[in-house]
């Protein structure tokens, strides 16, 4: 059994990172390690959230023990988590890592809990380097990255630009899991009712927050293509607008899609999930850049075919022509691998395909390459300590 602390966003916090750390932590449990979750008490500064609200209404997850602890912006809760997280002497510290925003937060609680010569530091890598791009972004990962002894990658685009950060550090790549922690599948007919849906339709899912690299853009104008329009096809936008919600709504109107597409705004409750991938035949993700994505792993829980575009990790994770599409960054691709879909009637062989190929994205092996990493780092430790 090890003692394992995981530094991440967690209940009441919301968003992909936080569920799948709980889930991660649950895993852990299950195979019958000491877990404990430190979260933030102030994760972003308000003006510089783009959301409306950091906090989710959903129930705690059951089993777990988060503690609210870091303040993202404050040196002087760094020193004392840091050295009170030392003091614990947990046998390995796993800590998310997607934004370098949490770069010098993050990289002064490490380099704390390090000097107790016990603690591993494993650093499971969402995103290196950001899609949206600022000054100093390099720099500041640079800062984190020299103060965890391992990596996990998710992607092999991230893994790549670990190695180039960190050549001589050990780095595991496995594939996001899947977001099984969302419910059991909704069936069609439930989830249009759910939803107020029109009956009879074939239904696209653009899932997640909306921020311009995602392609939202993309997809409506797919939608609007004269490939599609002898198709009685309904597009699904559910995600709160990270960015200028205008801009979708004016190309929205311009495209005269307003009859073919529903639009939830808001944060979708975790119970709510299930009925959005139930009432959907193919989940599309037209983004302009990426490294892995939760939402593929939301499909593949719910065994949704998909359309995604050819960037980052996402062609890892979708095979095209047989669990769903890999196309190039524009409309008329993502337009064209649509009617295919729904044209040669490719669902009932595209279900087998995605239920094949779930199978490869599970937790276990998640939580084994972080033991695995463990053992490499202390067999290290032992032959420093011999020479």
């Amino acid at each position: 059994m090890k003692k394992i602390v995981i530094i991440s966003p967690a209940h009441p916090l919301r968003g992909g990172i936080a569920a799948s750390s709980e889930r991660l932590a649950q895993e852990l449990m299950q195979e019958g390690h000491e877990v404990r979750i430190v979260s933030f008490s102030m994760q972003y500064p308000e003006f510089l959230f783009p959301g409306k609200t950091q906090f989710t209404t959903d129930p705690p997850p059951p089993g777990l023990h988060i503690r609210p602890l870091i303040h993202s912006v404050n040196p002087l809760n760094w020193l004392r988590v840091g050295n009170m997280l030392a003091r614990e002497r947990p046998d390995i510290v796993l800590v998310r890592y997607w934004l370098p925003f949490m770069a010098p937060c993050k990289g002064s609680i490490l380099r704390l809990i390090r000097r107790n010569g016990h603690t591993k530091i494993v650093a499971l890598v969402d995103n290196l380097v950001p899609h949206e791009h600022h000054p100093g972004d390099r720099l500041l990962t640079r800062w984190f990255t020299r103060s965890a002894d391992a990596f996990i990658a998710m992607s092999r685009s991230v893994e790549s630009q670990l190695h180039d950060f960190e050549p001589d550090k050990p780095t595991a790549y496995i594939p996001h899991p899947l977001y099984d922690n969302y419910g059991a599948q909704a069936s069609r007919q439930e989830s249009i009712a759910r939803l107020g849906l029109p009956p009879a339709k074939g239904y696209l899912l653009f899932f997640g927050f909306i921020r311009d690299y995602k392609g939202l853009d993309l997809l409506l104008r797919a939608a609007a293509l004269p490939v599609l329009a002898h198709l009685d096809l309904h597009l699904i936008v559910a995600g709160e607008f990270y960015g200028n919600e205008d801009k979708y709504r004016a190309l929205i109107a311009e495209l005269g899609l307003e009859n073919r597409l529903t639009l939830h705004s808001d944060y979708i409750p975790a119970a709510d999930v299930r009925y959005y991938f139930g009432a959907a035949d193919l989940v599309v993700q037209p983004y302009r850049t990426a490294t892995q994505s939760g939402i593929s792993q939301l499909a593949y829980h719910f065994e949704k075919p998909m359309v995604v575009t050819h960037v980052g990790g996402l062609p890892e994770i979708v095979e095209h022509g047989v669990s769903g599409y890999v196309v190039p960054v524009n409309e008329n691709a993502i337009a064209e691998a649509i009617a295919d879909y729904f044209n040669h009637h490719r669902a009932a062989t595209m279900l087998q395909a995605v239920r094949e190929a779930k199978k490869r994205f599970s937790w276990s092996a998640m939580s084994a390459a972080l033991l695995h990493l463990y053992e490499q780092l202390k067999q290290h430790g032992k032959k420093n300590n011999q020479q």
